[in-house]
């Protein structure tokens, strides 16, 4: 029987996999915006204290490998007295390190934001939260083909959180080949789930700016 038959008949371990993945990517990025979000509001902000803090969170985030950083809180929280599960280990994860990110990209849009939006917010009286709601949609906008990128990459990353036991698409494809020692099959249609995934991702952005391109 070839390999690809094998799989075939294991489709429910590698579809179980791929619904985990989508799960954790969904999460995750949803997660990740809202924090980013809290994050960029940080990084502009006014008082130098609130600022250098964000800016040292984004500076750490991104200097760590992201299985380094899977590790520290697997093996981390524990010992500190918090205990979670392993999919909520690599939802907390994908969230904390792709939010600072997430956070720098809205900053280099909110740079390249004209002006006269941000003066227009203060001169009718917003600051702080009610200013940040003022200019954070058209940041957002501008910055969708980036947070496309990083949605991608989170559902990428969620493979490493195979090293925590995390039961997503990589530890299934694994579980396959293990078994019946059919790696190439395996892999192969692990990395098509992968693809099919951030295709969706990629058409979802392009329609966006499609339609965006279209109301200016």
């Amino acid at each position: 029987m070839s390999g690809l038959a094998i799989v075939w008949q294991q489709r429910s371990t590698m579809l179980s996999g791929l619904l985990t993945t989508l799960e954790l990517s969904v999460i995750g990025a949803i997660l990740a915006a809202i924090l980013g979000a809290g994050i960029f509001a940080a990084l502009i902000n006014r008082a130098r204290p609130v600022r250098y803090a964000a800016v040292a969170l984004v500076d750490a985030m991104r200097c760590v490998p992201f299985m380094l950083f899977c590790y520290l809180l697997y093996y981390g929280l524990p010992s500190a007295g918090l205990t979670m599960d392993n999919f909520t280990v690599g939802i907390v994860a994908l969230s904390i390190y792709h939010a600072s990110y997430m956070a720098e990209l809205l900053r280099g849009a909110w740079k390249e934001l004209p002006k006269d939006t941000v003066d227009a917010g203060i001169a009718f009286g917003f600051h702080g939260f009610g200013l940040l709601r003022v200019i954070l949609p058209p940041v957002v906008i501008a910055a969708v083909p980036m947070l496309g990128n990083q949605f991608i990459q989170i559902i990428k990353d969620s493979a490493f959180l195979v090293i925590i036991a995390v039961q997503e698409l990589t530890f299934s494809a694994n579980a396959i080949q293990s078994i019946y020692y059919v790696p190439f099959a395996s892999f192969i249609c692990a990395v098509l789930c992968y693809w099919m995934l951030c295709l969706i991702v990629e058409g979802g952005v392009n329609l966006f700016t499609a339609k965006t391109a279209m109301r200016r």
